[in-house]
Parts: structure tokens; sequence; C-alpha cells
């Protein structure tokens, strides 16, 4: 099965802000928010994308 077109995960700090159906990684800096980014984006064979400070999401395109 390969997954196209999707987002993979979620990855914050601020876990208020967040709810849904892709897995949610919650981090307490953003040095380890950048460094989780990084390591999912290398295992998924996804691509990360930064929507704000606090916030990165992983898509399949």
């Amino acid at each position: 099965m390969e997954i196209e077109k999707a987002i993979l995960a979620v990855i914050t700090t601020n876990q208020s802000r967040i709810s849904g159906g892709a897995p949610i990684f919650i981090c307490d800096s953003s040095d380890e928010l950048q460094k989780m980014a990084a390591n999912l984006e290398a295992i998924t064979d996804g691509i990360a994308h930064a929507l704000s400070d606090e916030l990165f999401i992983i898509v399949k395109h």
C-alpha cells in the first residue's frame, strides 16, 4: 500500500491548538520541534512544512 497526498503527522509545542486524525507529537521546545520534524520527515519519506513557529506538519505529496 502506498500513501499519497496525506498529512502523515502533526508536531507542535502547543497542545491546546491541536486535534485531529493524524498522529500528533507534542514537543517541549522549539529545538525539539525542529529535530522531531526532521526525523519524521526522513522516516516517513514525507516533507515537513512549518505552519507557524510552534506547528509543523509532515505531508506526503
